[in-house]
């Protein structure tokens, strides 16, 4: 393993529990286009709104006349209405306050623009010296383009990036980029799989 040098993470399901905000955003967009609504039961449906890029999700969702339409609506919907119903991951403030005296730490998210209003209500975003988002790169992950943007911003290699991630997306761009990966939860395997941001502050405590 080389030497970590700065942190990436994931926003869904790394730094907040949004899968509720996530369906509800979708579902607005679904009912003004008179398509069904996904519930959390939906299986692959709901874990598609939850890790992909918009364009991504509708594709999966619509039919393929409806996307363009649903996309210039969504890009109107204000954000801002489903962020309280965002969960902020135990321990998430606490270790970005350490790590933060000791890497420079970035964001690479499958979202648009609802990131930055996202930070800025949980009084995240000082944290973050760079933010990457689908808006940025021409292919979203599991493309690699997110993370090798973020680690030429961060001014590091690809490699002494460590990359923090939930899903087989997340994991997949971090091999194409040759970025070290870490797993969040039980979603996805990894050599270093950690449960909670406390789990992650001891292990690098001990690299």
């Amino acid at each position: 393993m080389e030497r970590i040098e700065a942190i990436i993470f994931d926003c869904d399901g790394v730094m907040f529990e949004s899968r509720e905000a996530n369906l509800a955003y979708y579902n607005r967009i679904l009912e003004q286009f008179a398509y069904p609504r996904v519930s959390a039961a939906d299986g692959e449906r709901a874990h598609l709104c939850h890790t992909a890029s918009s364009p991504e999700v509708l594709k999966g969702l619509m039919r393929l006349e409806d996307v363009a339409p649903a996309l210039e609506f969504a890009a109107r919907l204000d954000y801002h209405e489903f962020i309280p119903q965002m969960i902020p991951e135990r321990f998430l403030e606490q270790v970005l306050a350490d790590l933060q005296q000791r890497y420079p730490l970035a964001i690479a998210t499958n979202r648009g623009q609802s990131i930055r209003p996202i930070l800025e209500h949980f009084n995240l975003a000082d944290y973050f010296s760079v933010i990457v988002t689908s808006h940025d790169v021409a292919r979203p992950k599991p493309a690699p383009d997110m993370l090798l943007l973020a680690a030429e911003k961060l001014g590091v290699s690809p490699r002494s990036c460590l990359f923090i991630g939930d899903s087989e997306l997340d994991r997949r761009a971090a091999f194409e980029a040759s970025v070290q990966f870490s797993g969040y939860g039980d979603m996805v395997t990894s050599e270093r799989t950690v449960v909670t941001h406390l789990d992650l502050l001891e292990w690098l405590a001990e690299y």
